[in-house]
This record gives structure tokens, sequence and C-alpha cells, in this order.
């Protein structure tokens, strides 16, 4: 709740952002795309497959929508995400924002959720896909232990796959620091060597063009031809560009994947070196070397998907890309590899091949690593704040050891099959970025109040957000797994979230009072020395202060030389955990009177004045009246509301910080 005072001497508003820049070591933008690049283009290890596994023949059709929702749908919105959330939180922080109360929390809840879906899935996915390059190598093969060699290809994949997600908690364990110079030599090489694949395939292309010729003649033959997983949906269709743009249309959802690199661009945003006249509360040279960040990464996404899907789709066999063909899950590392039937670079072969596992195993480790930073970086930034995390989530040993069993459960239950995982990955992908678009229609609709309302809405971004959504739905459509394991992680943080509330319900958590003005500092500082001091909580409306004067002496036996400070408590919003009340003490007609507002809950404002009292001289006592309101209606009002129940929990705040009973201040119910 808002208070404004024309005297204010020391109003906090809960900050819209921790100024997370601060204490984090700034590079040039472009280093900083390469931390970026480490999760965005990994995804080049396995997302070629994944493209022609869902679209066949018509991949690089798909990838072209996917490459126009890239660079006029998602680009426009992150560009202004950055600019009003400069210090890496995103959407979640946009809508956290956007929306007060309960509501926003379980909104907030809700994305966090899906958001640990995307990085957990991110984890999984890296370390199955690194396990399937590996598993692959011919000098893997050739010396790979004994042991392992007799058991299945899914177990061999599982196996590998889990040692390589403990290893990455083990890294945690010791500890780990995202170093942006590793990232550029990782990133480096891994796109150079993209750029021989792809770009040797490109000019086999063209120079080949039988080949064009052939993938064209499928294209024109109809729906038969074009390896589709499953060709039965579109019986009606027939031959031609309309059919081919309305299947692309229709399954480049599968395709999301490509679109992940943007959250992650947000959340490195602290750590881009900006102009040498930015503030905190204007980072306008961070802001725009951010947006060249995002680009640049887009740009050099586009084209690789464009270049990777081209080149998988017309030299390499379907066979080999289907099921269990060699090329499932790693079609650039085959062509590295000299595995196509056609002579593309007199590069490619077993050497050239390692090489490109190598690099490939490096950046997908290095993807799961930055996962895992994610991770501990969201769950403490809004858990704990909003009361809704034990105290043991702010250590990282522990969080790191939850989230490497939740990696291994998650690997058992897809058996480590990447097109398996596609589908969660995309979802959590998909609803970040669709909330991300929400909260840019919301923010830039509130930008200009004074305007007509049909002129107030942003309609290029609503469409683009109608485009996302529609994306999200289908994909949660067409692959359910993504939103049953999403589900399974925002069921586990609403049901955690709230048990930890209720059980953290009886903290104080009072981090002092702002005062409106020099005048209540004063005042209050004299109230701590008044003697025997008697605190009546008093509800403004309801009566006046001399009947309630009146009751309370009567009812409680105070003689008229016993001075009463009347306490007026207004709630602010009582879904948020931590608070630091603003304080307003006033004398009228010789009646002290405290009023206190921004408090998450009538019992934790009163219990801090008198907590605040009593370190100065006898405690005082506080007298409340007696309430016909039943024990169950209360307990459930003051969970939600911060109303009910106050003297009893008054009572119990008081006793949990002050054990020292000569200390602590008296309740009495008359």
């Amino acid at each position: 709740m808002a208070v404004s005072s024309p005297n204010a001497s020391s109003v906090k508003v809960p900050p819209q952002e921790p100024h997370a820049a601060h204490g984090h070591h700034q590079s040039f933008w472009l280093g900083v795309m390469c931390l970026t690049g480490v999760d965005y283009f990994s995804t080049l290890g396995y997302q070629p497959s994944i493209a022609f596994e869902a679209a066949g023949l018509l991949a690089p059709c798909a990838t072209v929508v996917l490459v126009l929702v890239t660079l006029f749908g998602a680009l426009p919105v992150y560009s202004h995400v950055v600019s009003v959330s400069p210090n890496g939180q995103g959407s979640i922080a946009m809508l956290e924002r956007l929306m007060r109360g309960w509501t926003g929390k379980v909104v907030v809840l809700t994305l966090l959720g899906f958001a640990a879906t995307d990085f957990v899935i991110t984890k999984t996915l890296s370390a199955a896909d690194a396990a399937e390059h590996l598993l692959h190598n011919p000098l893997w093969q050739e010396h790979a232990p004994g042991w392992l060699t007799t058991w299945t290809p899914t177990g061999q994949r599982m196996a590998i796959t889990m040692s390589m997600l403990l290893l990455l908690g083990v890294s945690f364990m010791r500890g780990f620091r995202e170093v942006i110079g590793m990232a550029v030599v990782i990133v480096g090489v891994y796109l150079l060597l993209n750029l021989i694949v792809i770009g040797s395939g490109l000019v086999y292309l063209i120079g080949h063009g039988d080949r064009l010729s052939l993938w064209l003649h499928h294209l024109a033959a109809g729906p038969a031809e074009w390896h589709l997983e499953h060709v039965e949906h579109f019986p009606y269709l027939e031959p031609g560009v309309g059919s081919i743009v309305v299947i692309s249309l229709l399954i480049f959802p599968k395709l999301a994947l490509g679109l992940s690199g943007f959250e992650t661009g947000v959340a490195v945003m602290p750590l881009i070196r900006g102009d040498d006249d930015d503030t905190p509360e204007h980072p306008r040279g961070r802001i725009r070397n951010a947006r060249k960040l995002l680009l640049t990464a887009a740009v050099i996404m586009s084209v690789c998907l464009l270049g990777s899907s081209m080149v998988t789709s017309t030299l390499i066999e379907p066979h080999e890309l289907h099921g269990g063909g060699h090329a499932k899950d790693r079609a650039l590392a085959f062509l590295a590899h000299g595995e196509s039937p056609f002579a593309i670079n007199p590069l490619f072969g077993p050497v050239f091949g390692t090489i490109y596992d190598i690099s490939t195993i490096v950046i997908l480790g290095f993807a799961g690593a930055s996962a895992m930073a994610g991770l501990l970086a969201l769950v403490p930034r809004y858990l704990p704040r909003y009361g809704m995390a034990p105290e043991w989530a702010r250590v990282t040993h522990l969080l790191v050891m939850v989230f490497t069993a939740i990696n291994l459960f998650v690997t058992w239950v897809f058996e480590a099959d990447v097109s398996a995982q596609g589908g969660a990955y995309a979802t959590g992908v998909l609803v970040l970025m669709s909330s991300a678009c929400v909260a840019t229609v919301i923010d830039l609709f509130r930008l200009h109040p004074e305007r007509f309302f049909v002129t107030r809405i942003p309609w290029p971004y609503v469409l683009i957000c109608a485009v996302f959504l529609y994306t999200t739905g289908a994909n949660m459509i067409e692959r359910p797994d993504g939103i049953k394991i999403a589900a399974c992680f925002i069921a586990a943080v609403l049901v955690l979230s709230f048990a930890s509330r209720l059980r953290r319900s009886t903290e104080l958590r009072f981090e002092g009072f702002d005062f409106v003005d020099t005048t209540s500092r004063f005042m209050w500082d004299s109230l701590k020395h008044l003697e025997f001091p008697v605190l009546v909580p008093h509800r403004p409306g309801r009566q006046s202060l001399e009947s309630k004067e009146q009751g309370i002496r009567e009812q409680h036996r105070l003689p008229p030389e016993v001075p009463i400070v009347f306490v007026e408590a207004e709630l602010g919003d009582p879904s948020e955990f931590e608070h630091v009340p603003l304080m307003e003490v006033i004398e009228s007609e010789g009646k002290f009177i405290i009023r206190i507002t921004r408090c998450v809950s009538i019992a934790h404002a009163v219990a801090a004045a008198a907590l605040e009292l009593s370190k100065v001289g006898k405690p005082p006592e506080i007298h409340f009246g007696w309430s016909d309101e039943s024990p169950l209606t209360a307990s459930f009002s003051f969970l939600l509301f911060g109303e009910g129940n106050v003297p009893w929990m008054v009572r119990e705040l008081i006793r949990k910080v002050q054990p020292d009973a000569e200390r602590q201040p008296r309740v009495v119910i008359g």
C-alpha cells in the first residue's frame, strides 16, 4: 500500500528488482553473448535432428517460420523486456510488479515451476545428447569399458548421462564460477566447427544441384513423400505450396527449442558492461548493449538453424534420422564424421568428427552448468522473500544435492532420450516466453493512460503474444509429456511453498519501521520512555476513541492515570512476507495514536511495536477486547489476509522473539 507524505524522511519501498549488477564483474557484450551461447548455441547439437523428426523434409520450411518468429516476434518482445528489467530478472519480475497480492504470488510460483522445468530439462537433455555424441564416437566404441558395452544402448546412455549429471553436481558442491573467457573459447570453437560443417554442406549443395532437385521433387510430390512422423494426420492436403505453408505453420511449434536463448540473454544482463554514465536506475548503455547481444545471437542462431536444417534434410538419408538411425540426435556430428554417403568435405572423418564431438560434449556440459547456475540464482531470489522456502534454501550445497537428485530422477523417467525430453524443454521455454509477451503487452498498455482504450493497445505485440500463445498451446497438445512434467514441478513448488509459509507464519519477519516525518520519529522515541504504557489496538470507523478508551478502562479496570496508546494498523499486501511498516505518531486531545501502514498482518505490526517499546524501560501491556470469531476462521484469515486471530498471534510472536519472560510485553484479553 503506497503512503506518501511531503515530510517523508525515510520511506523505503521494496525495490522492483535488486540491483543485481552490483558485485559482478562486467564484460564486453560480445563476451557475455558467448555465455548466453553456451545454452543457446548448444541446441545445434540436437535441434537439426529434432527438426527433421518433427517436420521431415519440410524441416527447412518450418525453420523459416521459426526464424521469422525469432526475429520479428521474440526479438522485439525481449528488447522491451531488457529495457524494463535491466538487472536480469526478466518476465517473471515484470509480472510480479504488474500483479499484486496472492494472485501475483501464485502466478510467479507457477512460472517458477515452468522455469524449473526449463532449467532441469536443459541439464538432463544436454547431458543425454552429450552421451549420444560420446556413444557414437569410434574412439569410444573401441576403448569403452568392457562392463559398460555389455549393457543395452539405452542402459549405456542412461549410465553416461547420470554420470555427467553427478559430475555437474560435484563441481557445484566444490564451487563453480562461470568464466566468460572460457565461454568465449568454447562457443568460438563450437561455432567455427559448425560453420565448417554447415558451410561445407551448403557449398556441396550448390555444386551438386541434383540433391536440391531431388528435395524439391519430394516436396512437390505431396505429404506422402515428406517423411512426416504422422502423415496420416494430414489426409486432405494436396501437393502444392499451400499445403507446405500450412503444415510448416502447424509443425513449427515442435521446433521451438530454437528459441531457447532469449531468457538466458536477459538473465546475463548484469554481466554486460554499459556506459560510464550509467546509473542503477537508468543503465542506458547496458540496455543498448543487451539489445545488441540479443540481436547478434538471434541472427547467428537463425543462420545456423536454416543452414543446418537444409544440409541435414538433403545430405542425410531419412532413415538415418528416424528411429534408431545413426544420425538421430547428432545430425551435424554424422556429417562431421563423414558418415554421409556424399563426399562433402575431404576434411570430414574420424579425426574431425572426434574434434566436433569433443566440442559438442563440452558446450553441452557447460549448458548444464549454466542451467544449474540459473536455478541456484532463481530459487533464493523469490521463495525465501515470499516466506515460501525453508532456511536451507539459501544453502547452495543442499540445493545442489536436491537439484541433482531431481536431474537423476528425470533422466530415469525419460530414459535419457533426447527426443522424449524435447517436449518438456519446449514447454518450459515457451511458457516463459509467452509470459514475457503478456507482461510486455500489459506494460506497454499502461504507458499511456491518457489515451483512448483502443489506441492504448500495442497491437503488434498483441499479435506476437497470440503467436506465442498458439505455439505454447500447440506444443502442449502435441507433446503432453511437457505439461505433465511441468505440472509436477508446479505442484511441488506450490505445495512446498505454502507448507513453508504456514510453518513460518509465526516468524516476526520485521525489518524496522520507517517514519512519515521526523516528528513521528521523535514522538516514538518519547513513547519508549513512557512508564507503564498500555497499547490498545483500535480499528478506525467502528467506534470513537473516547468510547474505545472508556470500554477498555471499564473492562480491564485501568485507572485514569495509566496512559493508553492507541495502535491503528492498516494492512498493505498480506501476501508479502518481510515488511518495513510505515509509522506515524500523533497526539490528539491528549491521546497518543500510533498509525502503522504497509503491514503484512495486523498481529505482526502490533507485536513489532510492542517489542520495540520493550527494548527501553518496562515492557508494555497490550489490551484486546474479546472476539466472537471462530478459531478456524480466524486462523485462515490470518494466514491469507493478515487480520484474524490477532491476540493469540501477537502472544505467539512475542514469545518466539523474546524468550525472556521478564522482557515480554503482556497480552491481556478482556
